[in-house]
């Protein structure tokens, strides 16, 4: 595990360039989970919507794009680059999105994750449980479909 710092910094659409290109690195094309650069654009400018940057040793690490509605949140996306994986870099991205909802009174946060995906022990070990699936919710490059697993928490 690194030492250096994790940096956390709230994002915008000039950041465009730097999340195309962490999510290009961090999302395999097989499972069908990235945004165009047009759906990023399209949610940034939607009331509620908030995207956090992670950055360590001074260099992008990773995001986490969440919209808010009234007292419940969707965590959209959460993307960390390979080479900063197993670094705290999805655990202090994901503290700091359940902090800022408990900020925003938002008390459940919900997100949806392919079935499968390594993630999934971060998210069950940050409190979240599982409350649903998606069948065939992906659509990978090759054509297969794959499951999401829906996910909750409090954020108190």
């Amino acid at each position: 595990m690194s030492t250096a710092a994790i940096d956390l910094r709230e994002g915008d659409v000039r950041d465009l360039d730097r999340v195309d290109r962490m999510m290009a690195d961090a999302f395999d094309p097989r499972w069908g989970e990235a945004w165009t650069r047009n759906q990023v654009i399209g949610i940034l400018s939607v009331p509620g919507v908030w995207l956090t940057i992670a950055e360590q040793g001074g260099r992008a690490a990773g995001f986490a794009l969440v919209r808010g509605v009234l007292d419940e949140a969707e965590l959209l996306l959460l993307a960390v680059i390979p080479e900063m994986r197993r670094r705290g870099v999805g655990a202090a991205l994901l503290r700091s999105v359940i902090g800022d909802c408990a900020l925003r009174g938002i008390t459940a946060l919900h997100l949806e994750v392919r079935d499968g995906n390594d993630a999934i022990k971060l998210y069950r070990n940050s409190g979240f449980t599982k409350i649903g699936e998606r069948r065939d919710y992906y659509r990978g490059s090759n054509g297969q479909s794959y499951s999401a697993i829906t996910l909750r928490r409090s954020t108190r």
